[in-house]
């Protein structure tokens, strides 16, 4: 699926996004007046045609709201300005972790236009490429599979092994439902339909496994889903109607490999030296990491996914996603 941006943002939103960047930007003391011809003097700081071009060109505006956009966008760097110099009445600016947020910001931009200008323009996939894709990978085009589910949502704290004796029981979801009435389990009712081209192939290859009706788990950090597989049918895409999406997918591809190159490139050049490798690790270990997926089955007649090997999903989920075919019905 390909997400499209918002036209504009509104102005409280749009101000306080940019206040980290006001303050940053104060930090610089830069006081020279502003290239270009102003429009508003807010406090003695102008702002300036071109601040509200490059305004214009960020929230891609189309032609035929460009004059309410440019109202909208204008009152937006009048907010900014406003916290810009309260900011910097206030010191904010100063605040080591402001500091380092804009430092991080810049090196970021400064790295991402190096990428850019290393990278070029990038040819578009052929239509040979393109074919050849969709021929390789049949999972996701022409022998596309869809999982119907209906699922329970609990927190994971509500896990226990009586719920999971429970499961192992239960003929239905509705039975597993009961049992947390029950017990006055909180949950919540959902329902989805997933395909073979939104997994990862190791969950699909699972799912495939199962009969209708299967219940399994899913533990994701602090909730926990209680799953019935409700139906798995063909739902195939053609060519024509994966073609945009394999295109968007190879060219992000070509893109990634090119920068990739380019790193491996900068690392074997660079001398790279790890002082302190225990600050390292310890620094690791005081990162919160984000959940994985978890999947177990419930019923023990079906072979139980393992719980293990969580990261292959995640990255292959990922590749689906950037892949674009997720929305294709």
């Amino acid at each position: 699926m390909i997400a499209h941006k918002p036209v504009f943002y509104p102005r409280l939103l749009c101000a306080a996004l940019v206040l980290l960047t006001a303050a940053g930007l104060s930090a610089c003391g830069d006081k020279e007046k502003k290239p270009g011809q102003s429009l508003v003097s807010v406090n003695g700081e102008e702002i300036t045609v071109l601040q509200l071009n490059e305004e214009m060109q960020r929230a891609n505006v189309q032609g035929s709201q460009q004059e309410a956009a440019s109202k909208q966008l204008l009152e937006s760097l009048i907010d900014r300005q406003l916290l810009q110099n309260e900011a910097a009445k206030e010191k904010v600016d100063r605040d080591p972790k402001v500091v380092q947020a804009v430092e991080r910001a810049k090196a970021l931009i400064v790295a991402q236009a190096y990428m850019q200008k290393r990278i070029g323009t990038i040819a578009r996939p052929t239509k040979e490429e393109v074919e050849d894709y969709f021929k390789k990978n049949p999972q996701f085009f022409s022998q596309r599979k869809q999982f119907d589910m209906k699922e329970l949502v609990i927190a994971s704290a509500d896990m226990n092994d009586q719920l999971k004796a429970a499961m192992d029981t239960a003929k239905s979801l509705e039975d597993v439902a009961s049992w947390l009435d029950a017990n006055k389990v909180k949950y919540a009712r959902t329902q989805l339909s997933r395909t073979s081209a939104d997994l990862a192939p190791e969950l699909s290859t699972k799912l495939l496994a199962m009969p209708k009706g299967q219940l399994f788990i899913i533990r994701e950090g602090d909730r926990t889903l209680l799953i019935s597989l409700s139906d798995v049918r063909d739902n195939p895409v053609s060519l024509a109607l994966a073609t945009p999406q394999i295109e968007q997918f190879l060219f992000n591809k070509k893109n990634k490999d090119t920068a990739d190159a380019e790193l491996k490139r900068l690392r074997a050049a660079a001398k790279i030296e790890y002082l302190n490798k225990d600050a390292i690790g310890k620094a690791a270990a005081s990162t919160p990491v984000a959940s994985v997926p978890v999947v177990a089955a419930a019923s023990a007649p079906v072979s139980a996914p393992e719980p293990a090997a969580p990261a292959p999903a995640a990255s292959a989920s990922t590749e689906s996603n950037d892949r674009g075919v997720a929305g294709l019905k």
